[in-house]
């Protein structure tokens, strides 16, 4: 068997002299907190503390980036353990697919996944042998053996990952059972809520008839009218802030917005609840109902984070046979500057409006987004996404919007993952890569090394709790 180690320099610049100052730029925050505003972990996780039973539940069998590479090779979901919609687990033991997929873990190489990985299997779980089809079962053991113990409870790796902060998302629908558990608990780990109502914004959405009667059923309030729904929508987002939301979550294919009078409102929305709505009825309803979000956002001081640009579900056999979030969404090109005027024509100089700005298209970078955020007050760009949650795309992000937008008009890192234990890694390679951006600026004479440390720690830590309203604790570390 290899060895298998973390190199100390992986990801800093291999120029020696920027290499010696990224080193020290990344050892003032390599032990700042991890703060997660925005994720996709489970809080059932967090609110019942049950232990984990195996490595293909916990690290295979959740991560749309590592079946979604294996199935593009054609390996069936099933025989890794995925679960299938409605949540019905396969006949598959997972020990096979664990071995699966050790078997096929070169496919990997040069990918996100490749470094995150060893990151969990080398400093979560003490393994030191590269994984292969010859080591899957002592990966496999190992791990088990791990999680049957206090140590690696879900609460116990929140605190041993020095969280500050961990968000959640959670539908319209949702009666957030498990953040009141959480909550009633007395636990003191910081874990916390992010509406998300796509499902019963999006007329076209697959559990839109069935989530609006939800919706109406906890918000108590007559969906059905357009008054009602709007109220509907600011009584849930109260629930949500009650459970520690700052922010909100909204992910349609554009990033159109509308500005249209009540009464066309009133006839959009009756068009909708009427089932006689077609795809351009459905797209100006998105569009104007992201216009009404902000308006609540402006209200109630929740931070808007806007994601579009993917395609959902593009393949319509596995959404048939699995359901959603199977790794079958992909990027398309996406327009912001027109799509954005009518929002920003109502909200866009309001500095007490936070919207954050995420992007599949990394082509609108120094074209529309950096020029957008580096002038509306209420628009800050959100970090290299999904696809783009790399060390190549995280380079790109910082070289593309800097000399338009800055740094103090991003809002640092969240790894958006639903890979529990990936979260460390994920933040880990966000600050080496900073911190090698930064020590180029300081080489090249650009930029001084005690500004370079500054931004450093902002980008760690301060601009991610500015941007979601998050308090500062009273000790933090400064940058030498």
């Amino acid at each position: 068997m290899r060895d298998l180690s973390l190199h100390p320099d992986r990801l800093l610049p291999a120029e020696p002299t920027t290499r010696a100052i990224a080193r020290e730029l990344y050892a003032q925050v390599a032990g700042l907190p991890i703060i997660s505003p925005h994720g996709h972990t489970d809080p059932e996780w967090f609110a019942g503390n049950a232990p984990w039973t195996n490595a293909t539940e916990l690290l295979l069998a959740p991560d749309h980036y590592l079946f979604r590479m294996l199935y593009s090779q054609g390996v069936d979901l099933d025989a890794l353990a995925v679960p299938r919609k409605g949540g019905a687990l396969p006949a598959t033991d997972p020990r096979v697919a664990w071995r699966l997929f050790a078997k096929n873990w070169k496919l990997f190489r040069g990918t996100p996944s490749s470094i995150w990985l060893p990151h969990v299997f080398t400093e979560v779980f003490g393994i030191s042998v590269d994984l292969d089809e010859a080591s899957a079962d002592h990966y496999y053991d190992t791990i088990a053996e791990a999680l049957a113990t206090p140590a690696f409870r879900p609460r116990a790796l929140f605190e041993r990952f020095n969280i500050e902060l961990l968000a959640t998302t959670e539908g319209a629908g949702d009666a957030l059972q498990h953040h009141k558990t959480i909550r009633a608990s007395g636990w003191q780990g910081k874990v916390v809520t992010t509406y998300r109502p796509d499902s019963v914004i999006d007329p076209e959405h697959d559990s839109f008839a069935r989530d609006l009667r939800r919706f109406a059923e906890l918000s108590g309030e007559d969906v059905e009218s357009w008054d009602g729904y709007l109220a509907a929508h600011r009584k849930r987002r109260a629930d949500f802030r009650a459970m520690g939301a700052t922010a909100t979550d909204h992910g349609f294919l554009t990033a159109r917005t509308a500005n249209l009078s009540t009464a066309q409102c009133e006839t959009l929305f009756a068009k909708v609840m009427g089932g006689k709505a077609d795809a351009q009825d459905a797209e100006l309803f998105r569009a104007q109902m992201l216009t009404e979000m902000a308006r609540m956002s402006l209200e109630d001081g929740m931070t808007m984070q806007i994601h579009p640009g993917a395609t959902r579900n593009h393949n319509a056999r596995l959404f048939d046979s699995h359901g959603r979030d199977k790794g079958a969404d992909i990027p398309r090109a996406t327009e912001y500057v027109e799509a954005l005027r009518p929002m920003l024509d109502l909200f866009g100089n309001e500095p007490n409006l936070k919207v954050i700005l995420f992007t599949l298209d990394e082509t609108t970078y120094a074209r529309e987004l950096a020029p957008l955020a580096g002038h509306y007050p209420c628009l800050k760009l959100g970090p290299a996404w999904w696809f783009h949650d790399s060390p190549e795309g995280m380079r790109r992000f910082r070289e593309m919007t800097t000399e338009t937008a800055g740094f103090y008009n991003t809002v640092g890192f969240n790894d958006d993952t639903r890979a529990f234990l990936s979260i460390p890694a994920r933040h880990d390679v966000a600050r080496r890569i900073d911190c090698g951006f930064l020590a180029r600026l300081v080489a090249e004479h650009r930029m001084a090394d005690w500004e370079a440390a500054e931004i450093a720690q902002e980008l760690t830590v301060g601009l991610v709790r500015k941007a979601y309203g998050l308090p500062t604790p009273s000790r933090e570390v400064e940058p030498a």
